[in-house]
Order: C-alpha cells, then structure tokens, then sequence
C-alpha cells in the first residue's frame, strides 16, 4: 500500500503499524500475510483481520480515500451538485493537466501541462483563473483525494439542524419531562400539556426568566418532541410503547422442533355460554414451537386457568391428536406430506392421527404467572426431563411469538364467532352477550379442528426456506423439512402416562359407583372393589381417581390390576340434547363424497365450510344449551303472559284430584321453565 504507485496495494517490503507494533511485510500468500516485528519476530495474520485491526496504517503513506456518501449526494439540489462537479474539473485538471472527459490526443493548457510546470504552480494558475486563493485551491484539492466529489460540495449547505430549532434548552427540557410524565395519566390534549409546562419553568427558573414561544410554534416543538411517544393517542399503545426494551429486538432462533416452546394463556375476544346459561369470555392457553410455528396444544376454559392446565398442556402436547368421527379424510396425518410412515413404525397411534405434529419440548418458556410456577406444573416438566425458562417481569418480547399468535387466533378463526366482541370496546358490536350460541366444550372442538385445516397448513410469513425465501411454508412443511436435516424423532407418552398428568380426586367406590362434583361414573370393572379398601392408609383408604377437566363424561380409576375407565352413568341421557344430528349426518356424507386430487384443495374447502359452520352456531332447536340461555334469561325477567288453550271436553269420572302446591317444588313450573 505504497504511495505513487496507483492504486493503493499492500506490497512486501512495506512497514506497517499493528497490534501497537511496526511490522514489515515479508511475505503474502492468498489471505495470509506475514509480518516480521522490529524484534525479529514473525507471525502470519489473515489479511480481513489485519485490515480491520483498528490501529492498522501503512508507514509513509496519507490514509486510504473514502467512498463517496451516494445517497447524500442524491438529496443535493442540482446547482449544489453542479458546483460541486464544475470544482472536480478544475481539480483534475490541476493534477493531470486536463479536465475529466477530455477526448484522446488534446493537448494541455500552457499553465497547466505537468512537463513544464510544477504542481504549486499549477495551482497559482487555477486560483488566478477562478480568482481564489491559493489556499482554496489546496483546500479543495485536499479534501477532493480524501473524500471524492462529497469534499468539494459547500458544507453549510449540507449542515444539520436541530430539530427543535431556536427554542430555549431549558424549555426543551421541560417539555421532554412533561411527556415522560403523561406514560401512565389518561390521555389529554396539547392545551393542557403546554399549560404543564410552563408551570413547571416557572416554578424551576422563575416567572418570565425562559422565552416562551407563541402558540403555533409551541405545538409544533411539542409535536417534534413527541413523535413515537402516542401522547395525544391511545394510552394502551403509549404504555405499550414505553415499555419497549431500549436495545435492539433479538430474535428468538430454534433450529429443530421442540428446541423452545412458549406457553401463555390470554382471554379470546368471544362470549361462550356457561352451565348455568350465562354468558362469559373464554380463557385460551396454548404452546407453540418457535421452530416450526407448530400450536402443540390450546385449551379453553370459561375462566382463569389454574395450575392444572398446564399440566394437561403438557400431556396433550407428547400425545397424538387423534382424528374424530365426522373429520374430512385431508385432515388425516396419511393425507399430509408429513413423514407418516417413519412415524408409524415407531407407534402404532399415528395411524388414526390427525395432520398435526408430535414435539417434544426441550425448553418452555413461560411467564411469571401463577399457572406456570406451580409446583404441578414444574414436577411435571421436571419429571419429563423440560428445562423451563422463565421471561422478564413485564417484557413481552421475551416471548413474542406466542404473544403474536394470539393475536393471529383472534383474527383468522374468532372473528368468525357469533358473540365476537373485537378487540376493544371500540370494535365491539350491540348485545353481543345476547349472540354468543356456542359453549365452551362445543368451542373446543371447532378449534382443535381450525388448528388442523385452518393454521397447521396455513403459510407463515416466519417460515421461509433460504434457498426459496419468496415462498412461505406452512407449519407442517417446515417440520417435514426439519425432520429430514436433524433426524427429529419424538418418543411420544403411552396412555399410562397421560393419565398420570391428569388431575386427581380420592374417592370411595360405594354401590352405586364413584362421585365427583355431584356426578356419578360406574361400570361392571368396578364391582370387585365397591365399598372396599384401597390399601393406602394416608388416605383412608380411598381409590385414586383421575379426570380431564376437558372430558368429563369419563374418570379413569388405579386399581392393583391396572387402569378401570368408568363413564358417567347419565352420560346416554345428556348426548341426546346435545347432539346435533343434522351436523353429523352432513360431515359424514361430505367425507364419504371424495378428495380432490390435490389436498390443499381440499384442506381449504374443509376451512371454509367450518368457519361458515363456526358463523351459523349450533342447531338450536336441538341444543340444549338455548334451553338453558332461556332459562337463565327467565330468571332475571318477570314470565310473559301466555295465552291459555281452548278447552276440551273432558271425562270428569277419571279426572284425577287437583294438586295444591305447597309452594316448595312446583313440578309443572319447572317444567315449563326448560321447555
């Protein structure tokens, strides 16, 4: 990187400063460059290493040239730009002896032809022609090798301002701490943010001691000072806002399934209909694999989760999800590009399961709420071998993904709900407590469906390939993709184990079965062990019962000769109601009528006819739940006036006696109550 020889090239022989030492270059091969120290040592660096080496210069040489700022130079006005260029010709022409452009063959200018004139008085001539000085001149030329066509533009032109302009540092300041303090008020106006701020420069400098500006201009420096800040907008996005973390936002990365799953739980924007045939929102939890966008598991609840949830998360995650009657056959695992018979050798249940991934978490993250801090939900994890990482208190970003899915849920598949509420009360909709058809049960059957036909297929935006970035993959395919660059295989749970992150309940089995919350489970497995001892004396001997708090129609009881599964004994009397017969009929027909060919297609259709099913509600002339919105509708109104049949002749020799209520049970008025 010698002077005067061109181009700036590093040679050998050259002595340069590295690593606080002189060394000179004895050698170069490739990317290798060898340095000998003034004390005869020698050592070979990389070249990127030694060009990047902060203290890195060439002896005897002036600094490398810089590039020219392009972009700056774009924003110029043109008559800058053209000065700028008529003073390269005139410097290049004092250095060569013609200016740029020239056509081959011209000879130079007396007063400037090299051969006969030295460079100071080129220069002289150049400043005598533009009647400058000579320093000017030099100047330009200077700054011209150094930075190019950028040194020769005016630079008062080009000079930044501030972007408060002329008002006073101490006002500045005032108003900044103004804004810093409207973070967590109620959102006010201009008016009253300006009143704030000149109480408070009078009362820290004293009255009249700071210029004010006039109004207009006082907006204007309070809009410049509160850009980005949401002041005069939303308080739920200024918060959000100012909560941000200060450093840059770092990726969450994962390069095969269940390297990290995030688990939050968050209240969806539909009404469901309760038990009792009120109206709430349903609470939603669901994990998600940040690999491969894959929701591993979501469950409802009409209100908070408890710690229980999160265990029964966790078994419904390391489980496969089993198709149910009246799913389309491209629903099936079979139907996907997912590796269906790899997984099939290893277990026999991939048979009969639905196209949504097995992954097996080998971190959690979680927040700190006191779902996910139980000692259920840690020995659970603990004991399937889940490292669990907790975020930061109040930063959302720690698990940002899981967050934006929530989201994505409320808009591709909620929205569709009767009884959607929006997001805020400002997109709500009138009497939407009064739309809501759909019960909790009932809503988690149609989601864990959306999440096969409506997410698991769906193209991410976060899933692109880096060799095809333009297309999207969906969360199946990108699992498909990873399996085959990291050989994932997920050892899912055995039905014991699943039962074992059940919850559990200790009761006696007595003649006529076991009860649990007012409903009894029996069955003929049960009758060796009615009305006897369990064995385990710290609980008086009762038997270990556990339950899914999502499926009650079954309790599964530990015996000494294994697992009895008892149903609950009304379970014949309750489905009737329930069940919707017309529905049934049709998805069976649909899935009996045939597959497009390609099972996208047919995927998509089996989408769209949920969500209009979704839309529609259940048949309410069959469902028992509008019997029992009825009810509770009934309650809190006084009975309407109900018109009283003709009478019909009547055998007054059968007739039998009236009734006379005692006004503790009316059997007719119940009666006619859920009618």
């Amino acid at each position: 990187m010698t002077a005067g020889r061109g181009a700036s090239v590093l040679r050998p022989g050259d002595w340069i400063t590295y690593d606080g030492d002189d060394h000179q270059v004895v050698g170069l091969a490739g990317t290798s460059v060898r340095l000998r120290s003034d004390s005869g040592a020698e050592s070979v660096v990389l070249a990127s290493h030694l060009m990047s080496s902060p203290d890195f210069s060439v002896t005897g040489t002036e600094p490398l040239p810089a590039l020219e700022p392009s972009g700056l130079l774009a924003t110029l006005p043109e008559a800058v730009q053209a000065a700028a260029r008529e003073w390269e010709r005139h410097i290049v022409e004092v250095d060569t002896g013609l200016p740029p452009g020239a056509a081959p063959g011209t000879p130079p200018r007396l007063e400037y032809d090299p051969q006969d004139h030295a460079l100071l008085e080129r220069a002289r001539a150049k400043a005598a022609e533009l009647g400058v000085s000579l320093r000017t001149v030099m100047g330009k030329r200077s700054r011209y090798s150094q930075q190019g066509l950028w040194g020769l533009v005016d630079q008062r032109l080009v000079r930044m301002s501030q972007v408060t302009g002329q008002a006073d540092a101490r006002l500045v300041a005032a108003i900044r701490e103004a804004l810093d303090a409207e973070t967590l008020t109620s959102t006010g106006t201009r008016t009253r943010l300006i009143r704030r701020v000149v109480k408070m420069v009078e009362v820290t400098h004293g009255e009249g001691v700071v210029p004010l500006p006039g109004k207009s201009t006082f907006y204007k420096l309070i809009d410049v000072l509160s850009t980005g800040r949401h002041t005069f907008g939303s308080a739920v996005t200024r918060r959000q806002t100012a909560n941000r973390p200060e450093g840059p936002f770092t990726p969450t990365f994962a390069d095969r399934p269940g390297e990290q799953v995030q688990i939050d739980s968050t209240p969806l924007d539909v009404m469901v209909v309760l038990d009792s045939g009120l109206t709430a929102r349903a609470d939603l939890t669901i994990a998600i694999d940040v690999a491969t966008r894959t929701i591993c598991a979501a469950v409802l609840r009409p209100v908070g989760t408890k710690a229980v949830d999160s265990s029964l998360l966790l078994a419904k995650m390391l489980v496969p999800e089993p198709m149910r009657p009246g799913w389309s056959a491209a629903l099936r695992m079979a139907a996907s590009r997912m590796p269906h018979r790899r997984l099939l050798d290893v277990d026999a249940r991939m048979e009969q399961a639905a196209a949504k991934p097995v992954i097996v978490p080998d971190t959690v993250v979680i927040d700190g709420g006191k779902v996910f801090i139980s000692d259920t939900f840690i020995r659970a994890c603990d004991r399937l071998g889940i490292s669990v990482q907790r975020s930061r208190p109040r930063t959302p970003t720690d698990k940002a993904i899981v967050e934006a899915t929530f989201s994505a849920i409320n808009t591709l598949f909620v929205q569709h709900l009767p009884g959607y509420t929006g997001a805020n009360v400002s997109r709500r909709g009138e009497r939407v407590e009064e739309q809501a058809v759909w019960t909790i049960p009932e809503l988690q059957d149609l989601l864990d469906e959306w999440l096969l036909a409506g997410w698991q297929v769906r193209p991410h935006d976060a899933l692109r390939d880096p060799f095809r970035p333009k297309r999207a993959m969906s969360p199946n395919d990108k699992y498909t993709s990873l399996v085959a660059a990291c050989g994932y295989l997920p050892l899912v749970l055995r039905g014991e184990d699943y039962l074992e992150l059940l919850p559990v309940a200790w009761r006696a089995i007595n003649d006529y079965g076991i009860r649990i919350n007012y409903r009894t489970y029996d069955c003929a497995e049960l009758g060796p062990h009615r009305r006897q001892h369990s064995g385990n004396v710290a609980k008086r001997g009762l038997w270990e019962v556990h339950y899914d708090p999502y499926d009650l129609s079954q309790v599964f009881v530990r015996t000494r000769q294994g697992w009895v599964t008892a149903p609950w004994v009304h379970l014949p009397l309750v489905n009737a109601p329930f069940a919707d017969f017309t529905w049934q009929h049709a998805r069976r027909l649909a899935a009996g009528a045939g597959l497009d060919s390609t099972n996208e297609a047919a995927v998509a259709r089996v989408l769209d006819a949920l969500l209009t099913r979704a839309e529609h509600g259940p048949d309410t002339r069959t469902a028992k739940v509008a019997a029992r919105t009825r009810a509770g509708a009934a309650a809190h109104r006084p009975p309407a006036p109900r018109t009283a049949p003709e009478p019909t002749p009547t055998d007054h020799s059968t007739e039998p006696a009236e009734v006379i209520p005692f006004g503790v049970f009316d059997a007719h008025a119940e009666a006619e109550r859920w009618l």
